[in-house]
């Protein structure tokens, strides 16, 4: 179980921000984005720890994997590759690999900054919204996506079972982008991801609850004009600890657009505002390499529950491997 007194030395592996979760879709979107998802995934940035940071100086490296297979209705519309298609089907998978710093702690506070390299794999198809007879087209993409930055995180102990982080993170687009594309490793805009992230243990118990709050701001895309509206994503975790270093849990998230999409096809879309719910198990288990280096890794199924203009998930899946040095 959880040992309060060794807090100090107790491994926080944090989503960076929700990294992973912003495991972003790059040419997809379905929430508040062009495509078929946007950058969050409902229900995978928060992990075990996730509002602790470290109050020693330390270097730790994640690497996560993500697979999404899910769909929108045909009898939507979703807006795609410069035009709008009836519909749409998307598999994707992303590896995120993440080195955090942390720097230690000043009155009280406890600081660390992270860069992500994410690598996307995604396969696209979409029906022609054009006459009744409409053409299905297909699109694959394999390459580095928009890359993901946390120049600072801020951390502070209420206590030595609760526990929050404060972060400002971003995500520049440095994937290739290609406007008439289904399937693209990019946004082609820029998003900022201010973040609240908070953890309670509760020691006699093995128990742990953990959230991640955070809202996500969008550049306009300059070679569609489509400007995505502001998201509000939450993230709640319940894990049950044992003494032999797994535990158990529950995740749930939701993605909700605040206000309408703007440009040529969102305004014929209504805006195309989306929201999601997602929920689902999670599986963990901490341990040190050669007794000193902490070693957490997790595994996680959270489908979408309920979904509106954004890929409805049938098989989301997090795999999560973090090293503390």
């Amino acid at each position: 179980m959880i040992n309060s007194k060794n807090v100090r030395n107790w491994f926080k592996l944090y989503a960076v921000a929700g990294l992973t979760a912003a495991c972003a879709l790059g040419s997809s979107g379905a929430e508040a984005t062009e495509g078929a998802l946007g950058r969050p995934v409902a229900g995978t940035s928060v992990l075990s720890g996730v509002g602790i940071v470290p109050p020693e100086p330390m270097t730790i490296v994640s690497l996560q994997e993500l697979y999404i297979d899910g769909s929108i209705s045909a009898s939507r519309g979703v807006p795609i590759g410069g035009k709008e298609s009836l519909g749409l089907e998307g598999q994707v998978a992303f590896t995120l690999a993440t080195i955090e710093h942390v720097w230690g702690g000043v009155g009280g506070w406890d600081f660390a900054s992270a860069i992500t390299l994410p690598y996307a794999w995604e396969e696209i198809t979409a029906r022609s919204a054009v006459g009744r007879a409409g053409r299905t087209t297909s699109d694959r993409a394999s390459n580095l996506y928009d890359m993901y930055f946390t120049p600072i995180v801020a951390g502070y102990h209420f206590s030595q079972t609760d526990h929050i982080a404060l972060s400002f993170n971003f995500w520049a687009p440095t994937g290739q982008y290609n406007v008439s594309a289904l399937a693209n490793p990019s946004l082609n805009n820029w998003t900022f991801v201010p973040q609240v992230a908070y953890t309670k243990l509760v020691p006699k118990y093995g128990l742990e609850f953990d959230a991640v709050l955070g809202l996500q701001f969008y550049t306009r895309n300059p070679a569609t004009d489509y400007q995505n509206a502001p998201l509000l994503t939450l993230d709640v975790m319940g894990l049950k600890k044992f003494a032999n270093g797994f535990g158990v849990g529950l995740v749930m998230g939701t993605v909700q657009q605040l206000g309408k999409d703007t440009g040529p096809i969102a305004d014929r879309l209504d805006g195309f505002v989306g929201r999601d719910f997602a929920m689902g198990p999670i599986i963990t288990y901490d341990t040190k390499i050669n007794g000193k280096h902490p070693l957490s890794a997790s595994l996680r199924w959270v489908p979408s529950i309920a979904s509106t203009n954004r890929l409805k998930s049938t098989a989301t899946v997090q795999a999560t491997a973090t090293l503390a040095f």
